[in-house]
């Protein structure tokens, strides 16, 4: 096992895409293009599947160091109100382009941190995304909350808007590793929270966890993993930190030598899987865990589980449209992401032009390689017709695949693969087989987090 892990501890991508957005196409598609894009996908998938919304809350009061997300730090909360104006505007150009009214299946509020919003402002929010819109009898709507700002008011407001899943930010709950991270919560903030949104009547709780952050040792995972026991979330995301400085300055609060690293990182890894296996969790696709109550589960069980731009879902939709800066939308046959610096996309909604500054159609070989990986991060397998699938995308990865199945990971049948249990771990390596425009242009410096 440890040869295997210093083996395949390289840089990855996550594989929320593909392709990845480092390998989308220099030349994104034209406004035309992607709104007809947008207008095809609406016009196939809307009555029969819904939609999905992201919208990017960038704003924090403190920035927590190990975070690679794209925020903006201040504590002027004058920022809102022109902020959600903004996003408001750029759904209403999107619903221009549809025929009908949007028949929403899932909406998510991510970030930045989404209570930095005055409970006030988020209903503005959510009145104005479903106005005139339909929600789907079995939608889901779900949003980021930092355990230290969530109030009542922020759990009720939207609460009544139809969200009933919350998504805590815990990483850790050692008081050595929040205060390097900056992320500095108690346990009795994080217990509070939770009991506060059960009894408003959330039915579905996530923590986010993380293991290999600075500081982080065996016993921080254990005494972590112990109290999350106690509070029993739903559904829990078990992370692998992503240390990339060099995207993300803040990172350099500490240094590698804080840092867990290889076969000491996957232990931390392995302790915190086995412990959630033992209290009851089952595991789910890469890096996620939920009790058999939970609708992730019964999705993975029935072959429903889908994963996107949000994570993984036990909704799938073909159309994601992303709102708010640096949001990416989805069409299936292609992607669009907005710009990331608030005043420019603040600008260009006020010239009424779409936030867009990049992109990327997929071609035949991209459709064909996203469903594999696809498969693989949701069903630990996939298959193929050789009739239909004729790229040479997929007979390299064949190729690549069969180191993979020497080391006992995975297995390789006629016009099917199916992951074995030892190798769930190596999801993004075996995923990284598939990922064609990688091995046509590898990097020359890294620019993906590595595996462990």
């Amino acid at each position: 096992m440890a040869s295997l892990i210093t083996k395949y501890n390289v840089a990855t991508p996550r594989y929320t895409s593909y392709p990845t957005v480092p390998y989308w196409d220099e030349k994104p598609p034209t406004i035309e293009q992607w709104l007809k894009s947008v207008k095809f996908s609406f016009d196939k998938s809307n009555l029969k599947d819904g939609i999905s919304i992201y919208i990017h809350l960038p704003f924090c009061e403190r920035l927590c160091t190990y975070c690679a997300c794209n925020t903006r730090i201040t504590v002027n909360h004058s920022v809102e109100s022109p902020y959600i104006k903004a996003v408001l505007k750029e759904w209403m150009m999107y619903k221009k382009v549809f025929i009908e009214k949007p028949r929403i299946k899932e909406i998510h509020l991510g970030g930045g941190t989404p209570t930095f919003f005055s409970s006030e402002n988020l209903k503005l929010l959510m009145d104005g995304i479903l106005s005139d819109s339909i929600v789907c009898d079995d939608a889901e709507f779900s949003f980021e909350a930092h355990p230290g700002n969530t109030e009542r008011s922020h759990l009720e407001a939207l609460y009544e808007a139809g969200f009933r899943r919350v998504s805590f930010g815990i990483q850790d709950f050692d008081p050595k590793v929040q205060t390097i991270i900056n992320r500095v919560q108690t346990y009795e903030q994080v217990e509070n929270s939770v009991n506060m949104a059960r009894r408003i009547g959330y039915t579905s709780i996530n923590f986010d966890l993380i293991y290999g952050l600075p500081l982080q040792t065996r016993g921080s995972v254990i005494g972590t993993i112990n109290k999350v026991n106690i509070l029993r979330p739903d559904r829990i995301a078990f992370y692998s930190y992503a240390h990339v400085p060099w995207i993300k300055p803040g990172q350099r609060k500490f240094t590698e030598a804080d840092l867990p690293i290889d076969i000491e990182k996957q232990k931390l890894y392995e302790i915190g899987r086995e412990m959630l296996k033992e209290a009851g969790y089952k595991e789910i696709g890469m890096d996620h865990f939920a009790l058999k109550t939970d609708s992730l589960y019964q999705a993975s069980l029935s072959g429903k589980l889908h994963r996107n731009f949000m994570g993984y879902t036990h909704n799938y939709t073909q159309l994601l449209i992303g709102l708010g800066v640096s949001s990416i939308s989805d069409t299936w046959y292609s992607y669009m992401q907005n710009v990331k610096k608030v005043e420019d996309y603040q600008e260009l909604i006020d010239k009424n032009k779409f936030p867009v500054f990049k992109g990327h159609l997929l071609n035949e070989e991209d459709l064909i390689l996203r469903r594999h990986i696809l498969n693989i991060m949701c069903r630990f397998e996939t298959s193929w017709n050789n009739e239909y699938e004729q790229c040479k995308g997929l007979y390299d990865a064949l190729e690549r695949l069969k180191e993979l199945e020497n080391d006992n990971l995975i297995t390789i049948l006629p016009n099917q693969i199916k992951i074995k249990k030892r190798g769930i771990p190596y999801l993004r390596n075996i995923c990284m087989a598939f990922d064609a425009r990688l091995w046509r242009n590898t990097p020359s410096k890294q620019i993906f987090s590595t595996t462990a």
